[in-house]
């Protein structure tokens, strides 16, 4: 195959440059989109006709009135043709009537109707295509079936029956049982329209071409020819072009010419000459193809398309003796990529008509390196190369070194807080031990909880696999994917890590809430005592709710085949945007964590202010005349709002603001959440008489402890006449 040239062109009328090739839009063509490939828009009687490619239908401007069966459907057609010379539309333009339908077509097949009349018709009413319901689409392929099998049919009709399953090929609506039947028998007699097109009008070859399909016939002698070539090359819009169909009826190889990028590409090749003479006489070969758009009429089971798009390239070889038995078959297809995704794996496949389905039978593959995919055959039928691609995902890069330095802090100081409080508790006399438990239990919960949260955030968040976009495509193993999208199975440790950190937040912030409402429950009510029953009710809502939580969202979204619908790839946290990039609000990150989190957070809110509000109002009724200070007030109000975590709600922030506003929230919520636990530590421990008078201990203790020094005198001696070296010596080696 000869690469195309990389010389550098200017491309006209919106062509784009691609390896040193123009690639035209429809309406242009030649070296460097310059030369017109179209028909003027002009008026032809009472209807308009908008700018069209050579070989396409136009259609009017004006369109069927409402009330009408065919309301908004055009009034006329016609075709760019350069029959007589210059590209121009054909004259007169055929007239849909209005109150015709596919139903009334259909009937009057089986009558001595005018067949053109009838094909131009159903080509009008099936112009757009997004509009036709299944019924539709039945029809009007049982009457583009019926016009194509009909004998002696003129070559106005064949082309308007084509440009009907062009369209056909457009349509989107799911399809039934028979519909199914109907687009797949359209299949068989497009193969056999393609090999009896050209000696139906006595010509060596014959093509018709619409935007969705081609049909291509040719007649050779089997002696006269090494392989037949047949290919379609890229344009802008990927539809098809005349010119840019190519057929070449002797070649011994796969050929692409400089200044070209073929789409897709088979090759047929015939046996030696030398095996052609053992005949006595040689065979005529006729040759079809037919090249669809998409695989719209070849509905599999076995292979799941829901965003990439192939196209199916059938071959049909018709002659008598061995001579014509293709010796070999090549196919080259070049995949659509969509942005962001590269290239999987691919399978090249024929479609088995006995099965209904796809199949690898007599099919194998070579390498896909420069782009195409590369399928060789030992039989003709139709072809394609089922391919998976595979998102290219951008991992999340190391923590930054303020998260790093706010997380360390944190870690130290939840964990000199929770050995603070557990030695207290120890510490505790027997009797007021119930009492400490109920209040300080929930303080240790949450050092807890957000001490694992924080050590699993830290040692798991990045994704490890984080796979390189350059992936080798297995050239060996020929075997049908299941989906054109690949997801690789879960290995188990991202996920989990996911799981764990979803349990860890919730529990902290479930425990926030329990410490508010105690808190609540002593300060405004003025008790002493919590209820009897609240330490085992607050276990089980501090650790059972978040469980349930974390359990039931990864039993609705999570499958071991399609990790992603739990978690994301780049790393481990649940998953929150949709294929687009957008937030989801279907995503578990919605309905998982960031709906619970946010009523959590409100109702702590409440409970700050509730707090708040009794501990800054003075009671008169009290005997004492000692105040709070107001710099205690304040201290006991942001220690509740940093134990209960409402720095958190500056994320929510972030998801409303932009640009500058933005950045800001973003620093501020990486600066109070990453460092909550430091925060926690200094304004529940550190300021604690018990943890001062702890460390007063230490520090008198490491004070008094009295280390001996060993002291040792030198003498320094230099001899000056005979050298300038020095020697030292211990002083207690001179003996006085």
């Amino acid at each position: 195959m000869t690469p195309p040239t990389t010389t550098p062109l200017v491309c006209d009328n919106g062509g784009i440059s691609v390896s040193g090739v123009c690639i035209c839009p429809d309406e242009w063509t030649g070296m460097t989109c310059s030369e017109e490939n179209f028909c003027q828009a002009q008026e032809l009687g009472e209807f308009k006709f908008p700018r069209t490619p050579i070989g396409w239908f136009a259609y009017s401007e004006e369109v069927c009135p409402k009330g009408s069966s065919g309301a908004g459907k055009p009034r006329a057609s016609t075709r760019c043709s350069t029959k007589n010379g210059p590209p121009s539309l054909e004259r007169p333009p055929q007239v849909l009537q209005c109150d015709q339908t596919l139903s009334d077509i259909q009937q009057n097949l089986t009558s001595p109707a005018d067949l053109e009349t009838l094909a131009t018709s159903t080509q009008i009413l099936t112009s757009k295509p997004e509009e036709l319901t299944a019924e539709n689409i039945t029809a009007a392929a049982q009457i583009a079936n019926t016009l194509l099998l009909s004998p002696n049919v003129s070559e106005s009709v064949r082309v308007a029956a084509v440009a009907t399953v062009s369209q056909l090929l457009n349509t989107s609506t799911p399809g039934d049982g028979e519909e199914n039947n109907a687009t797949l028998g359209l299949t068989v007699t497009l193969d056999q329209l393609s090999v009896n097109l050209s000696l139906s009008l006595n010509a060596s070859q014959s093509q018709v071409v619409q935007p969705n399909l081609v049909v291509q016939s040719v007649q050779i002698p089997a002696a006269d020819t090494q392989g037949v070539q047949f290919t379609s090359f890229s344009g802008t819009s990927g539809n098809f072009i005349a010119d840019r169909i190519q057929l070449n009826t002797n070649t011994s190889t796969v050929v692409v010419e400089n200044g070209f990028i073929a789409d897709a590409l088979i090759y047929v090749r015939f046996p030696p000459e030398d095996a052609v003479r053992v005949h006595q006489q040689p065979s005529n070969v006729s040759l079809g193809f037919v090249l669809y758009q998409n695989d719209r009429f070849f509905r599999s089971r076995r292979y799941r398309r829901r965003h990439a798009t192939f196209r199916v390239l059938s071959a049909t070889v018709r002659g008598q003796g061995r001579s014509v038995v293709p010796q070999h078959v090549e196919m080259l297809f070049r995949p659509t990529v969509m942005d962001g995704t590269s290239l999987f794996d691919f399978a090249c496949v024929f479609w088995d008509y006995s099965l209904e389905d796809w199949s690898t039978a007599g099919c194998s593959k070579g390498n896909a390196s420069d782009g195409l995919l590369r399928c060789f055959c030992n039989h003709t039928t139709n072809f394609a190369a089922l391919w998976s691609f595979r998102e290219n995902y951008e991992y999340a890069e190391a923590l930054n070194i303020i998260s790093i330095v706010g997380l360390s802090l944190s870690i130290l100081g939840l964990v000199v807080t929770i050995i603070h409080h557990l030695k207290d508790s120890f510490q505790t006399m027997s009797r007021e031990r119930q009492n400490y438990k109920n209040s300080k239990l929930a303080l240790l919960c949450i050092c807890v909880s957000l001490l694992a949260f924080i050590i699993t955030f830290l040692s798991g968040i990045t994704n490890r696999r984080q796979l390189d976009g350059a992936v080798e495509v297995d050239t060996k193993t020929n075997t049908i994917p299941g989906c054109d999208e690949h997801v690789e199975p879960d290995g188990g440790s991202c996920t989990a890590v996911a799981a764990l950190l979803h349990f860890f937040l919730l529990a902290t912030f479930t425990w926030t809430s329990l410490y508010g409402t105690q808190l609540v429950i002593l300060v405004r009510t003025m008790r002493q005592y919590l209820p009897p029953f609240w330490t085992p009710l607050s276990v089980a809502v501090g650790w059972g709710v978040p469980a349930v939580s974390m359990a039931t969202t990864l039993a609705v979204s999570y499958r071991v085949d399609n990790p992603l619908g739990y978690r994301q790839e780049e790393f481990c946290w649940l998953a929150a945007l949709d294929k687009n990039k957008h937030f989801d609000f279907k995503k578990p990150m919605f309905w998982g964590f960031l709906l619970p989190l946010g009523l959590i957070l409100i109702y702590n809110i409440i409970m700050v202010v509730l707090v708040s509000l009794t501990t800054c109002r003075t009671n008169p009724a009290l005997n004492s005349t000692k105040r709070l200070s107001l710099w205690k007030k304040f201290l006991t109000s942001l220690s509740l709002v940093v134990l209960l975590g409402l720095s958190w709600s500056l994320g929510y922030l972030q998801l409303v603001t932009t640009e500058d506003t933005h950045l800001t929230f973003s620093i501020l919520f990486c600066l109070c959440t990453t460092t909550q636990g430091f925060q926690i530590f200094v304004l529940f421990t550190a300021r604690t008489p018990s943890f001062r008078a702890t460390v007063s201990r230490s520090v008198r203790y490491v004070s008094s402890v009295n280390i001996s020094l060993k002291e040792t005198k030198y003498k320094l001696q230099r001899t000056w006449a005979t050298s300038s070296t020095e020697s030292y010596k211990d002083l207690r080696d001179f003996r006085l």
